[in-house]
Order: C-alpha cells, then sequence, then structure tokens
C-alpha cells in the first residue's frame, strides 16, 4: 500500500505540475534540504537525519555542490551522532520543470557509530519543480568507503546506496 501511495506521489509531482520555465543559468545558486527519522513502537529509540547542500552553477548545465549531512540517535543511556561532508560535481539535463542529473561525489564520513574515512562515488537524482524557484528533489547515491585514493578501486563493490527526498530553492 504504501508502495502505491509512494507511486502515485512521485508521478503527481512529475507530470501534474504546470510547465514552468526552470532552466538554471549560469551564477544560479540553490539550497536543498532534507530530512528523517525513525522511532520504534515506545519512542525508546529515535533516530533522526539532516542533510542540507548549496550549489553554484558554472554553467547552465554543471554545478557544483557542497553538502552537510547529520545523524543522531537517542538510545535509552546512550547519545551518537554521525556526520558526511562531501563536496560534488553534478551535469543537469534540461527538461524544463523536471531536472535530471547525475554527477560524482567525495567527502568524508565521521562520528560516534561509524570508522571514520573518505567516501565517494556516483550520484544522480531529479528535481521536480513546482514554480521557478521551488523543487522537490529525488536523490541516490553509491557511497564508496576507503581511506586512501590507492584502495578506493578495491573497496567499490563493499560500498552503500543513500537515498533522498527534499525540498530546494533557486536563486
Amino acid at each position: 500500500m504504501w508502495r502505491k501511495i509512494f507511486l502515485m506521489t512521485l508521478l503527481a509531482l512529475v507530470f501534474g505540475p504546470a510547465q514552468v520555465m526552470a532552466q538554471y543559468q549560469m551564477g544560479d545558486k540553490e539550497f536543498t534540504l532534507s530530512g528523517s527519522g525513525s522511532s520504534d513502537n515506545e519512542f525508546d529509540t529515535t533516530t533522526f537525519s539532516t542533510e542540507f547542500s548549496f550549489g553554484y552553477f558554472y554553467s547552465d548545465n554543471l554545478e557544483g555542490v557542497i553538502r552537510q549531512g547529520v545523524a543522531v540517535a537517542d538510545k535509552p543511556g546512550d547519545n551518537s551522532w554521525n556526520g558526511s561532508t562531501r563536496i560534488a560535481v553534478d551535469y543537469h539535463f534540461d527538461m524544463q520543470n523536471v531536472q535530471p542529473y547525475l554527477g560524482v561525489n567525495v567527502g568524508y564520513l565521521y562520528g560516534d557509530d561509524v570508522n571514520e574515512t573518505f567516501i565517494g562515488g556516483p550520484e544522480g537524482g531529479i528535481k521536480v519543480f513546482v514554480n521557478e524557484t521551488t523543487f522537490i528533489v529525488l536523490s541516490i547515491e553509491y557511497q564508496v568507503l576507503f581511506e586512501d585514493a590507492d584502495k578506493a578501486d578495491d573497496q567499490f563493490d563493499d560500498g552503500r546506496f543513500v537515498y533522498g527526498l527534499g525540498l530546494g530553492f533557486k536563486w
């Protein structure tokens, strides 16, 4: 049932909005914010994560991005946090109010519950503009964890997928 609701919402977002001219131009900037959370049935253990990013368009299609993510876990008798800081380069495919993108990112993973390490890999997503300056973004990354560049190829098969859903603004 939840899959059907998610799929119908996604289709409504992609095909429902009126055609707006949401083309990027060199010099445009954008800010995105996404988040998620979960709790057990008695709210004893709660996890919350948020991520924000700032992007700058170096051409009509090429964007440089810096991202900061933070996750906090509140467990009985213990609290912990994890973070990641990444930079990315994304190429946008202009389809008016729908803007798919592909790119690569690299950064660092740190915190209480992780082995601090470098991360990097491919990413992609889609931005669906609801007006000329506001969009909903769906993203996916494949993060490869590695301690130095020489070991990145060896770790590719042991990576992880990171999904995101957020809200963004361009100016």
